[in-house]
């Protein structure tokens, strides 16, 4: 099992294929690297593509402390600084986006591109705290078993999770929920319902972004993305017909079509609603 000692953490990783540039992918809360399955496979002929689990979650060692995202963001400099991958394409979900998002206002010299999917720069809506703590205390004392399926609602949309035809991919995560750390998970989760804003701050990123989102993301809505957009002179800004909170999983190919026209095209200041 390949992990990498960062910043005073053990953190697990995978990488995979070659090529002149590195994708650095970085999941959302509750998941890990293996959201961005499909990516790699897309991109792996021609990238070399790094994914990785944050502290306290899934394969990573969990840590007494560390769960802000000024220390996981750290967490991400570091790992790309170890394993020689700066400038490197920079894919953030989620809480990934809000790792991106740090690295490119305070370490851009680290990016070649910024990739942001189903994020905000906002800090947790106030009427969202008590509802996500809830589920984080019955996850950590109880059992994930109690909160599955008010978890499969905020992490999956409602197409994907109607979808007959995708049920092994809907059992598969699942399974994964019900089997989280519950220390980690608990830590790793306060950490983003306590997160800052860095809304005021995204005018200092000139990395060159993209920003892809579900119409059905209910965790983080268009409309989050939609000011990020605003926010970043230049960036890129592609909305999903269909998918949540989890767009990489539910639309691989639209994300990865995103993405590979972004690397290729180097598109800027155009918004798009992919088909």
């Amino acid at each position: 099992m390949p992990l990498l000692n960062v910043n005073g953490a053990n953190l697990y990783y995978e990488e995979t294929g070659s090529g002149p540039e590195t994708i650095v992918f970085s999941h959302g809360l509750l998941m890990n690297g293996d959201m961005f399955s499909d990516q790699v496979e897309a991109f792996r002929d021609n990238y070399r593509c790094i994914c990785y689990d944050h502290r306290g979650q899934s394969r990573s060692e969990v840590t007494d402390s560390g769960y802000d995202m000024d220390t996981l963001t750290e967490d991400a400099a570091a790992l790309i600084r170890q394993l020689d991958c700066a400038p490197c394409h920079f894919a953030g979900l989620s809480m990934g986006g809000f790792v991106g998002m740090r690295l490119a206002i305070r370490h851009p010299e680290l990016l070649k591109s910024l990739v942001l999917m189903d994020t905000t720069a906002d800090p947790e809506p106030e009427q969202n705290r008590g509802p996500y703590r809830r589920l984080a205390f019955i996850g950590r004392w109880l059992s994930f078993r109690l909160v599955i399926n008010p978890l499969m609602k905020i992490m999956f949309g409602r197409t994907f999770l109607e979808d007959p035809a995708r049920a092994n991919v809907k059992a598969k995560w699942r399974k994964h929920l019900l089997g989280l750390d519950r220390v980690g998970t608990s830590r790793a989760a306060h950490g983003v319902i306590d997160r800052e804003g860095v809304y005021e701050q995204l005018g200092k990123i000139q990395t060159p972004t993209l920003i892809i989102v579900g119409k059905e993301d209910v965790a983080t809505i268009p409309a989050k993305s939609e000011r990020m957009r605003d926010a970043i002179e230049g960036s890129v800004y592609r909305l999903l017909p269909r998918g949540g909170h989890s767009s990489c999983i539910e639309e691989p190919e639209a994300v990865t079509r995103a993405m590979q026209e972004f690397f290729t095209q180097n598109l800027y200041a155009s918004e798009e609603v992919i088909p």
